[in-house]
């Protein structure tokens, strides 16, 4: 009887939370792809990543997030396209979704304009066969749910060599879907707005605190504050919180000035699900200049 209730808590929570929460990233300012498709092509050459994070590693059902992106400038630097994939899961429930990305540019003489826009599809599915239900009968817990569903969203980008300020909406369209005569709401519309500021200590250090504001329909505003320190333009290592409640470290460097590596540790609190519950997130990337009006240079 415990284990039922607990999976029936779990099946309520993750339906919750799902409804609520884009997946989360720690490593947003490596490739903000992931939230803005704006991004696309904005550093003016060609770039690939891929990324996983295990969060709250050890408790059963955890979040677990996969993606994987490439885009590139095209037309002297002044379009961006791209593809993003994205395989995200909570409990008995997972999503993968597959998009374009498309990015106008507009230069001027100390910072760049971008705004974006993506469009794709999305497969909603649930797998209630690891469930222990009480009746087996009920059509709540009846096979499963599957759906595919098409999707867009829209985002901005003020870019210039000291600061990044971004603003967008990956999903538009609230999504809904309907089991056992029941009606679940299965996404709704999250706001995103970040910010950086690189302020130069030396030739070759450089601070650079950002912000990440993440806002959605019926959940308490979300709040992502990380301090880094970038050695040489290549190695950064830094601290951050995201509510005050979770705590982590973040690394990152470029080997050979093509290839990125990236990994952050957080820890939560018990304002959250305790300590004992870590995430792990990893990213793998390349940078690489394809065209002759490509940049040589990375910068973020």
């Amino acid at each position: 009887m415990k284990k039922l209730y607990a999976s029936f808590l779990f099946l309520v929570i993750t339906i919750s939370l799902y409804a609520q929460q884009d997946p989360l990233y720690s490593q947003y300012m490596l490739n903000p792809l992931v939230i803005n498709p704006a991004y696309a092509g904005l550093n003016n050459n060609f770039n690939a990543m891929v990324g996983y994070r295990t969060q709250w590693t050890g408790l059963e059902g955890h979040p677990q997030t996969f993606n994987a992106s490439a885009h590139t400038s095209l037309v002297d630097n002044k379009v961006g396209a791209g593809i993003l994939v994205t395989n995200d899961k909570i409990g008995n429930m997972s999503s993968t979704e597959a998009s374009a990305t498309f990015a106008y540019k507009l230069n001027f003489s100390e910072s760049a304009f971008s705004f974006g826009m993506q469009a794709g599809v999305q497969n909603f599915r649930t797998d209630y066969s690891g469930l222990n239900i009480l009746d087996d009968g009920d059509n709540a817990f009846t096979g499963g749910e599957r759906g595919t569903r098409i999707n867009m969203g829209v985002g901005a980008v003020l870019k210039s060599e000291k600061y990044f300020i971004g603003f967008s909406v990956p999903r538009l369209l609230p999504t809904t879907f309907k089991n056992g005569g029941q009606e679940f709401d299965l996404y709704n519309q999250h706001f995103y707005l970040m910010g950086s500021y690189v302020y130069y200590l030396n030739e070759s250090i450089r601070f650079k605190p950002s912000v990440l504001l993440r806002g959605v329909k019926g959940a308490p505003a979300s709040v992502d504050v990380a301090f880094n320190v970038n050695f040489n333009a290549m190695h950064t290592v830094g601290i951050f919180t995201r509510n005050l409640n979770t705590y982590g470290i973040l690394l990152q460097t470029l080997l050979a000035e093509k290839y990125r590596f990236g990994y952050a540790f957080e820890i939560p609190t018990s304002k959250s699900v305790g300590t004992q519950f870590s995430t792990h997130e990893i990213t793998l990337g390349v940078l690489l200049s394809l065209f002759d009006f490509h940049e040589r240079t990375y910068s973020n």
